[in-house]
């Protein structure tokens, strides 16, 4: 079993990646807390695949959990999806001494986190991904967050795991448009910080979307140490946490004016990407065959970069509405400057971001 630590002082925790150990996780509960009761959120499918297991494993070192079950979709992670779980804690007697586990993919991360973190003004959070996206990316740095309809992840807080625990076996069930939707996030990290894991996908591209053991353990734990590495430096996202953002802004805008329901999170961020490299190559800062690289890694996964029947006008309305513009109103692009090497550009004009999306909606 691999351990990552994440160094944020007294916030610090551990990530452990591993296979076919999901029936051993209640053992690492109970190393890490004293409690005997628990609720598993997560959604019908996770639950019918996984919970049974996951629930059997707390029950044998004495703590007792429910499960909430959450409808699948980005659109349950709102008011009224917090609501469904606050409500059920609330009807179980669930207290500040319990123990909230968020078992599913980036929507149940976040939705639980966020609960987890306003329930009687908090209470310990477990990480439990079971989608590669959330395996690389959203489960690690303590964000939580839900939708308001006009912008994505406009309400939330920071609230940090007690641990992640990462069972890559689980993703042997994934439906393979949401393992294509990770390999995004992997990309992005390649792109901002990380070269060799760029050149690894690149590599060994088939392996991965075979789900081969090893090279997804890699490509996860990889993901994994470099976004611990960033978070360690910026927990709340005050300076260079933002690089984190890569693809995002666009990506986001997208998901909005689309109502969260076209695009999974990584294939908008895809396209997220192959703007700001457009972009970018415009300004200057990147070279063309860099930004052509990028996107043909993207295309390979199966990922778009290019949405021909997009509202141009609606996704820059969403843009400045996310939360992340700066103090002028304009949002704040992370722009790649090579492979492995990004930064935050606060100049970026609406005439800039338009020219890439037309330039990028051609099919």
């Amino acid at each position: 079993m691999q351990e990552i630590h994440v160094d944020l002082g007294k916030n610090s925790y551990l990530i452990y990646i591993d296979k076919g150990t999901l029936s051993k996780f209640g053992n690492i509960v109970k190393n890490h807390l004293s409690i005997n009761k628990a609720a598993i959120v997560t959604n019908g499918i996770i639950n019918g695949l996984y919970g049974d297991t996951l629930k059997a494993s707390l029950q044998s070192v004495g703590i007792d959990a429910i499960t909430i079950e959450i409808p699948d979709g980005e659109e349950y992670k709102s008011f009224n999806g917090a609501m469904m779980i606050f409500d059920a804690l609330a009807d179980n007697h669930l207290t500040r001494n319990s123990l909230i586990m968020a078992l599913g993919g980036g929507v149940i991360g976040d939705l639980a986190g966020f609960v987890s973190a306003t329930y009687m003004r908090g209470v310990p959070l477990i990480q439990i991904p079971t989608s590669l996206l959330a395996q690389v990316d959203s489960s690690v740095g303590g964000k939580t967050a839900i939708n308001h309809p006009k912008a994505k992840n406009m309400i939330g807080v920071f609230h940090q795991p007690k641990f992640v625990f990462i069972d890559v076996d689980v993703l042997k069930t994934l439906p393979e448009r949401e393992l294509k939707a990770g390999l995004a996030e992997v990309i992005k990290h390649g792109m901002i910080m990380d070269s060799e894991l760029f050149y690894y996908m690149e590599d060994n591209l088939q392996e991965i979307l075979c789900i081969d053991p090893q090279s997804i353990e890699q490509i996860v734990a990889r993901s994994c140490k470099d976004k611990a590495k960033i978070v360690e430096q910026d927990e709340k996202e005050h300076n260079i946490r933002a690089i984190l953002n890569y693809g995002h802004t666009v990506g986001h805008g997208i998901e909005s004016v689309t109502d969260y329901s076209v695009y999974r999170h990584g294939e908008a961020v895809s396209i997220g990407m192959a703007v700001a490299g457009k972009i970018a190559v415009n300004m200057g800062i990147l070279k063309p065959d860099v930004a052509n690289r990028q996107n043909q890694l993207l295309e390979k996964c199966g990922l778009p970069i290019a949405f021909p029947d997009l509202n141009i006008d609606g996704v820059l309305d969403a843009i400045q509405l996310d939360k992340k513009t700066n103090e002028s109103g304009r949002p704040r692009f992370v722009l790649a400057k090579d492979i492995g090497e990004a930064i935050i550009v606060e100049n970026v004009s609406d005439d800039q971001i338009r020219r890439a999306m037309m330039e990028i909606k051609k099919p």
